[in-house]
């Protein structure tokens, strides 16, 4: 058994709310380069010039990429060997995004309930998803997530008869109806199968992974491919000024479902698909 102090996560948590808002990962970086020399429509090419120098500004670590500094997703891989110590996960969590927050100089925008709509004031209580693994490690990952592409997210409950090509469909006419309201270029995150609530997790999860990683499974990698195509072939664009550029990437993550079920969900996310990791 190994004890953790909760105050370790709390700090690392902090750091990372500040690095995700600033820096991007290198494959995504290196994805929206090679979108930019592939683009021929003038006017995308100068929106992607656009963003790549944004992306150059908010490394100098005054101003984050976004002015939406989104709410913090908090993803912890706990092993199920660590012992936590020094009081509340939960609050430990919350501690770290307040401090990030607020020594990063970054834009509170959560509010404690969705109808009275008062803003807490320092962007908690954040959204946490904990998984218990094997091992006496502790993975985190911060991923600040803006609302201009979540509120484009969806999800439906399709009869299984609807089989991939309803799956697929489902997913080109969520990307061509959030048209540019989540600032394309997009990354597209599927949760295919599960429960409700599962296939929404998966999707979020998705946007976690690296652009540049090809699926595991060849049958699913085939159709984030075709999914990408198709998605591009929508010519909505960078920022919606037309193109061949609207997605970077779609990854799909699925789960075993019920006979008589086939829940999809799609999380988007902007160009901005922001997330930082560490394990302690």
């Amino acid at each position: 058994m190994r004890n953790v102090d909760v105050s370790l996560i709390r700090d690392k948590i902090a750091q990372l709310c500040i690095e995700a808002n600033h820096y991007l990962d290198g494959d995504l970086k290196a994805c929206l380069s090679k979108k930019l020399e592939e683009e021929t429509w003038p006017v995308a090419k100068d929106v992607l010039t656009s963003i790549e120098k944004n992306i150059a500004i908010a490394e100098e670590g005054v101003f984050p990429l976004c002015q939406d500094t989104g709410m913090a997703c908090v993803f912890l891989e706990i092993g199920q060997d660590v012992h936590l110590t020094g009081g509340s996960l939960r609050e430990a969590v919350d501690e770290g995004v307040r401090r990030g927050y607020g020594d990063g100089f970054l834009r509170k925008s959560i509010v404690a309930d969705p109808l009275r709509r008062v803003n807490t004031g320092d962007n908690t209580p954040a959204y946490i998803n904990t998984e218990i693994v094997d091992g006496d490690r502790i993975k985190i990952i911060v991923a600040p997530k803006g609302f201009g592409s979540e509120n484009m997210s969806r999800i439906k409950m399709l009869p299984p008869s609807a089989g991939e090509e309803g799956v697929k469909d489902f997913v080109v006419e969520t990307c061509e109806m959030a048209g540019a309201n989540p600032c394309p270029p997009i990354v597209v995150g599927v949760g295919i199968g599960g429960t409700f609530d599962k296939a929404a997790l998966m999707a979020k999860k998705a946007l976690l992974i690296p652009v540049g990683r090809e699926n595991s499974d060849e049958y699913y990698g085939r159709m984030e491919q075709e999914l990408l195509k198709r998605i591009n072939g929508l010519g909505i664009g960078p920022q919606g000024f037309g193109g061949r550029t609207t997605a970077l990437s779609v990854k799909i993550i699925s789960a075993p479902t019920h006979i008589a079920g086939l829940p999809v969900a799609v999380n988007i996310n902007c160009h901005v698909s922001r997330h930082m990791e560490a394990v302690l």
